[in-house]
C-alpha cells in the first residue's frame, strides 16, 4: 500500500503526539508500505511557521530531511493534480486538503488523516 501522508499526520508523527492513530503509526511503521509526503504539505507548513501556527523545532529548512531520514518518499504536485483539486464540486475550502484528495485519487494512494471532511472525496482513508 502506498500511504500519502496529511500534514497533521505526518507533524504528529515526528512530535510523536497520541493523537497519531495506533492504526496509522503502526501501518506506516510497516516496510510493506511506502510513505509519501506531498509537497503540498510541505507548502503547508512552510505557511502554517510563517503565519505562526506552526513551529517545528528543526525550522522549515528541515522538513526534507526529516522526511528522507525516516524513509518516507517526496510526492510532487503535477498540473493534473492541480486541475482536479480546482474542479472538485465538495464545498471544502482548503487547499492543501483539495490538492491531497486529487493526488491520493489520481495516484491511487491511501491518505492518511484524520479529518473526517476529507471523507466526502473520493479516495481511500486510513485511520
Amino acid at each position: 500500500m502506498r500511504l500519502l501522508l496529511d500534514t497533521h499526520a505526518l507533524v504528529w508523527w515526528w512530535t510523536n503526539d497520541s493523537r497519531l492513530s495506533r492504526k496509522a503509526r503502526q501501518t506506516m511503521l510497516d516496510p510493506e508500505h511506502e510513505v509519501l509526503v506531498s509537497a503540498a504539505s510541505v507548502w503547508e507548513i512552510a505557511t502554517k511557521q510563517r503565519i505562526g501556527k506552526l513551529v517545528m523545532p528543526q525550522g522549515f529548512s528541515g522538513v526534507g530531511h526529516l522526511a528522507e531520514e525516516d524513509g518516507f518518499k517526496h510526492w510532487p504536485i503535477l498540473w493534473r493534480h492541480a486541475e482536479r483539486a480546482g474542479n472538485y464540486q465538495v464545498p471544502h475550502a482548503d487547499p492543501f486538503d483539495r490538492m491531497l484528495a486529487a493526488q491520493a485519487e489520481l495516484d491511487g494512494l491511501t491518505l492518511v488523516t484524520k479529518d473526517a471532511a476529507l471523507e466526502a472525496f473520493p479516495v481511500e482513508l486510513l485511520w
